[in-house]
């Protein structure tokens, strides 16, 4: 199966399915001598992770990494960097009932008719669960920028914005409550909202803010290439995912450009930051700041019509663990996927100018 390598110097190949004995992944192209700190690593995992709070999934997975290859005595070897995370609370049953039928606004139907084959099992390798492996690669590739800073956050729950910039925020907020927004009463009501969607057996969507600082001016390349034109792949690969802007996004478009351009200071900033911190496609200097939105997950615990694989409508509902509202585990999701991109355009960036 091709699409399962992310990156061009700094690469991810991940393998696995949701209810196989492992998920897990090679790391390629991390440069060697880098200090590992496999705790902070293993609190990217758990943030991740399912069963982790009341608006989240039961299944109850430890999540726990296994490195094989690639770090000895703490740091990165400049080879591969092998890693796997066992699955240990698979209940296959739960999905026995869609084994012949196909889920609506899943990958059930499409990669029936691709492969001939599928795993029905909790959606088999186009499940969630593969994106724990992302979190691990993510995680080094953020050690790995030390210097700069990645934090997403969620600011919208269904129709529950959060009206804040986020210069006005304390983003590290973030962290203190399930939801994973900043502002703790906003979060608390996404917290109530999303309670009473799990007891209608129903789901809802939301959007992702990531604000990333420190990055340095030149990260990007032409013409195909564009910083935020891979920020928005790496977005868009992420399960349940709709959409991606940056900077002013849609809202630019109501404004003049008089006012929309970013004027300069002496210093080469700028006034204003409508660009969200990439200017031709490459980085410049200001924050990068961007929203993801992701919609409802599929799975409802409801009866619903569908097909079955003869074209024969049937009645079923949705059964298993399965969370209302993805947006507060994905957001580790966010952040490891802006870190690989930022990771594989700071090594393409290397030497890139005669010294």
């Amino acid at each position: 199966m091709a699409g399962n390598t992310f990156g061009t110097l700094f690469k991810l190949t991940t393998f696995g399915e949701s209810h196989g004995v492992a998920i897990g992944g090679v790391l390629d192209g991390c440069p060697a001598g880098i200090s590992l700190d496999l705790k902070a690593i293993q609190a990217d995992l758990d943030r991740r992770k399912p069963g982790q709070s009341a608006i989240v999934t039961q299944r109850k997975e430890p999540d726990t990494v296994e490195f094989y290859s690639g770090i000895f005595e703490g740091k990165t070897t400049g080879t591969p960097i092998g890693f796997a995370i066992h699955n240990t609370n698979q209940k296959s049953h739960d999905y026995s009932h869609i084994k012949d039928s196909y889920r609506p606004s899943h990958a059930d139907y499409v990669y029936d008719r691709k492969y001939g084959i599928r795993d029905y099992r909790g959606g088999g390798r186009s499940s969630a669960r593969e994106t724990a492996s992302r979190v691990v690669a993510g995680a080094i590739a953020k050690q790995f920028l030390k210097d700069i800073s990645i934090q997403a956050y969620v600011s919208q729950v269904g129709d529950m914005k959060l009206d804040k910039d986020y210069n006005d925020l304390d983003l590290a907020m973030a962290e203190t409550n399930a939801v994973r927004c900043p502002d703790p009463e906003t979060a608390s009501k996404m917290e109530d909202y999303i309670k009473a969607v799990r007891k209608e057996g129903d789901t809802i969507g939301g959007i992702i803010s990531c604000v990333i600082k420190n990055v340095p001016v030149g990260l990007g390349e032409p013409v195909f290439d564009k910083l935020h034109a891979e920020l928005g792949k790496a977005m868009l690969s992420i399960n349940a995912v709709k959409g991606f802007e940056y900077g002013s996004g849609f809202a630019g478009v109501a404004m003049k450009g008089s006012a929309h351009n970013d004027q300069f200071n002496s210093d080469g900033t700028t006034k204003t930051n409508y660009s969200g911190g990439v200017q031709g496609g490459i980085s410049n200097g200001m924050d990068i700041y961007f929203n993801v939105a992701f919609k409802p997950v599929a799975t409802i615990i409801q009866a619903y019509e569908t097909i079955d694989k003869d074209g024969n409508k049937v009645q079923t509902k949705g059964k298993g663990r399965h969370d209302p509202c993805v947006v507060p585990r994905a957001v580790p999701i966010v952040e490891a996927m802006a870190a690989l991109v930022l990771a594989d355009f700071t090594l393409l960036n290397r030497n890139i100018q005669a010294q």
